[in-house]
């Protein structure tokens, strides 16, 4: 069922986050020792922040920001938490979230709109397919949304094509939650040993970590790649540790939906103003209804795009787009200015390539150089000289081209210490 704020006109939903956005300024002002100082060193009052046009008043919060002073951003004491989850920090030791069991409900009641977004009901069961270990919040909050919406779970964890199949025929699940890049693995070992997997009772994967569409919201190759094999629904969701909210696809496959009552969401350009409707620019987002680690105005490093029409499904809100880069992994090629998903679309391309990882690296004249390392069933020179033109015509930059051992790239690309498979390193 949709919430009723997501069927509103533009201007009621504006003025219901307004209002929010007021009750959240002050509880920063009350408990956050971090926007405490903020507020004070840039003259921030209450009556300062009345509306989300106000917010251009405040300066942004870098993920450096929660590196530096993690402990600062805390608004209770820590006997209140009830989970640690952690994400990735600019300088190298992980960031620490806590969160409260407010906030728990909070996330589960996000995951729940989110599935109800895809189509999962009530009594459904759905085949989790990623780790909830390992201090990882993604996990953790899938199980939480199902649970609260009354779907059954299969939490089988990720990789293991033959346990994942086995649980797939033993319980009949109606949705996953995958990396799509791991359902062509799913396909490719049903293939190899008879499981006829159209026959199947999946009609949709709530997909994870990788882009399903293009900047213009048509499939991806890895997405079209799927479903000429498997004509099943594949469902888009962006979501981080930071954020705590999702951001998911409905059937209309036009982006995901932004859930007023949890988040607002700003694109910016990099003087940190914002673009034009459809423009690409770096999301930030401001967290509402959060008790221990709220966040204002904190820049997610993520390159998308902003749309406001109304949906076919019935929901006035805002629509993200793909995430089309991310500003750290810009790559200057000769003048061209490049994003890691546009290069995985391209390699995409071939069927031959069964594994690929891209590795950036700085010559010794300062330029950027494109290696992309493959696992492929063709590894002739022919094929390697056909994948380099292809990549120039559409990206305009010509990588360096490695074949490498099946089991090498897997040991990378699925490390069992990543919570996502590891298909692009930067060693700039």
């Amino acid at each position: 069922m949709i919430p009723s704020i997501e069927k509103k006109e533009k201007a009621e939903i504006r003025s219901f986050q307004n209002a929010l956005l007021i009750k959240q300024i002050a509880y920063l002002m009350s408990n956050s020792p971090f926007y405490q100082r903020k507020f004070k060193a840039e003259n921030i009052q209450l009556t300062s922040i009345q509306s989300i046009d106000d917010l251009q008043k405040v300066s942004v919060t870098t993920k450096t920001d929660l590196q530096l002073y993690n402990d600062d951003f805390l608004c209770v004491p820590k006997k209140e938490l009830r989970d640690y989850s952690t994400t990735s920090g600019t300088l190298g030791d992980p960031v620490t979230f806590g969160l409260t069991e407010n906030d728990l409900e909070r996330l589960a009641y996000n995951e729940l709109l989110s599935f109800e977004c895809a189509g999962v009901e009530k009594g459904d069961l759905v085949q989790l397919m990623t780790t909830i270990d390992r201090r990882f919040m993604a996990g953790m909050a899938y199980f939480l949304g199902l649970r609260k919406l009354g779907a059954g779970i299969i939490r089988v964890g990720a990789g293991v094509p033959p346990l994942q199949w086995d649980s797939i025929l033993r319980y009949e699940p109606k949705y996953l939650i995958a990396v799509p890049s791991f359902i062509l693995k799913m396909i490719e070992y049903a293939e190899e040993n008879n499981i006829d997997y159209k026959a199947s009772s999946v009609r949709g994967v709530i997909c994870i970590g990788e882009a399903l569409r293009t900047a213009d919201l048509k499939p991806t190759l890895l997405a079209s790649k799927i479903q000429e094999k498997w004509p099943i629904k594949l469902y888009s969701t962006y979501a981080s540790t930071e954020m705590s909210a999702a951001f998911t696809e409905c059937d209309a496959f036009q982006g995901g939906h932004q859930h007023p009552e949890l988040i607002i969401t700003e694109v910016l350009d990099e003087n940190d103003k914002p673009v034009a409707e459809g423009e690409l620019g770096e999301l930030v987002i401001t967290t509402l209804g959060i008790e221990a680690m709220p966040l204002l105005r904190f820049k997610t490093g993520d390159l998308v795009r902003k749309y406001s029409d109304a949906c076919t499904c019935g929901r006035t809100t805002d629509r993200l787009g793909p995430v089309e880069g991310r500003k750290q992994q810009m790559i200057k090629y000769k003048g061209t200015t490049l994003y890691p998903p546009a290069m995985h679309d391209a390699v995409a391309h071939f069927n031959e390539v069964k594994l690929h990882l891209i590795e950036i690296s700085s010559n010794e004249i300062g330029t950027d150089e494109i290696l992309i390392r493959i696992y492929s069933t063709d590894q002739s020179e022919e094929f390697a000289a056909k994948l380099r033109d292809y990549f120039r015509a559409r990206l305009r930059a010509t990588p360096h081209i490695s074949f490498e051992e099946e089991v090498t790239l897997q040991k990378i690309i699925h490390n069992p210490l990543s919570r996502k498979p590891i298909k692009f390193i930067d060693n700039r």
